[in-house]
């Protein structure tokens, strides 16, 4: 059994292994409130539409949504799509979604939002992924992002979990900015922990072995510190 309570909130790491968690704010609000993008709800489907200022960029978010992609980032002329299913880190889909007004050349609030200018290929060896061909494994191996043949089909990277292997965490189509991807990226494997309650950790995170799970509590370091002390106390246990 697992040592926490449903309602006890902990940290997680990895963050590909903590689910998506209920930080949804962060993925729309910042565009609402402090680039000025139009929305609309559906009181009725909880479902919410945001549109950039000059209509070329959409974000389509149904958190009410039990299965399948649950955010969707579009752009017209060219057309590319970015989605997101309901176990990706919203983390990770934040960072997506806030850096969306500096692709349109809108550069307030930059220092605040990074957009990263580094490579996959530098952002996995930042964070100690494998790069192999076409495919970039986590240290774990339960999460790999795979490249398809640009002839092959219109998607062109697919973010796939060993415990979700019906439905991929993200799918990005072809024309998706790297810049995108790679925030997306950044904030998928960063070792840094994300807060989770209890009952939104995924039931093979809670009882897992290769994620590590701490609780925030009143104590006389950052909740952060003490998840990084465990980090390291476990890793040199299994030296």
């Amino acid at each position: 059994m697992s040592q926490y309570a449903l309602d006890e909130r902990v940290m997680v790491s990895p963050r590909y292994m903590a689910g998506a968690g209920d930080r949804i704010a962060d993925v729309l609000a910042p565009l609402v409130r402090l680039f000025g993008w139009q929305h609309r709800q559906d009181a009725a489907t909880g479902r919410i539409e945001v549109d950039s200022p000059d209509g070329s960029l959409f974000v389509d978010f149904a958190p009410m949504q039990r299965y399948g992609m649950w955010c969707t980032v579009s752009h017209h002329e060219p057309y590319w799509q970015a989605a997101f299913s309901r176990q990706a880190p919203l983390e990770a889909v934040a960072a997506v979604t806030q850096a969306l007004p500096q692709l349109l050349g809108d550069a307030r609030h930059a220092e605040r939002i990074p957009l990263t200018d580094q490579s996959l290929g530098q952002l996995a060896a930042l964070h100690d992924w494998t790069v192999q061909d076409t495919v970039i494994t986590s240290p774990d191996w339960n999460c790999q992002l795979i490249r398809t043949p640009e002839d092959a089909e219109d998607i062109t990277w697919r973010v796939h979990h060993a415990f979700f292997e019906h439905e991929p965490l993200a799918t990005v189509t072809r024309d998706v900015p790297d810049r995108l991807v790679g925030n997306f990226f950044t904030y998928l494997a960063s070792t840094a922990p994300v807060e989770r309650a209890v009952a939104d950790v995924p039931i093979h995170t809670r009882y897992g072995h290769s994620d590590l799970m701490t609780p925030v509590r009143p104590a006389s370091i950052n909740p952060h510190t003490d998840h990084a002390l465990a980090q390291i106390n476990r890793a040199m246990r299994r030296r």
